[in-house]
């Protein structure tokens, strides 16, 4: 995978969407060439810190943050969630890991639409006020970043891999 890089130039809204996109292929990229075994793997003392888990979790993130929250569609996750918190990391457990990964592009692809029909100042509501295209997408950069950080370790602690 060749990675993008984001706009050194651009405007607000591609320099943004360019480092999340950056981000999202780091997690791709941490992913690629593990077994199913690996990305299930523990190796931190939260058993749900796996490589499949964060993937899974970060899916849900993209879903949430422009479905739900930018484009007011249904939560697909809600009763799973009100049943389990942590459904989205438990869950991915039991997906092999070409699906959740194919499962994260897909859901990127979608998010990209999403925020490709707004402005950064467009405002959704959100939790009793409103929310912009800006939040969301600094949001995400700073969630996937730290998770993409996570995997890093994980990676590195399953097989020596390092690197952006």
């Amino acid at each position: 995978m060749i990675r993008t890089e984001p706009a050194r130039d651009g405007g607000e809204y591609d320099q943004l969407s360019g480092f999340l996109d950056f981000l999202r292929e780091a997690v791709e990229l941490k992913c690629a060439g593990l077994t199913d075994e690996q990305a299930r793997r523990s190796l931190v003392p939260s058993e749900l810190t796996t490589i499949a888990g964060l993937v899974g979790h970060l899916t849900y993130v993209e879903h949430y943050w422009f479905e739900v929250v930018l484009d007011g569609r249904p939560n697909r996750w809600a009763a799973r969630l009100d049943r389990d918190p942590d459904a989205e990391f438990r869950e991915a457990l039991t997906v092999p890991l070409g699906d959740l990964v194919a499962g994260y592009r897909a859901q990127c692809a979608v998010s990209r639409e999403i925020a490709a029909k707004l402005e950064p100042e467009s405002r959704v509501p959100f939790r009793g006020g409103s929310i912009n295209l800006r939040y969301v997408l600094i949001h995400l950069v700073e969630e996937t970043g730290r998770h993409a950080g996570h995997l890093d370790l994980l990676r590195e602690m399953i097989d020596g891999r390092t690197g952006e």
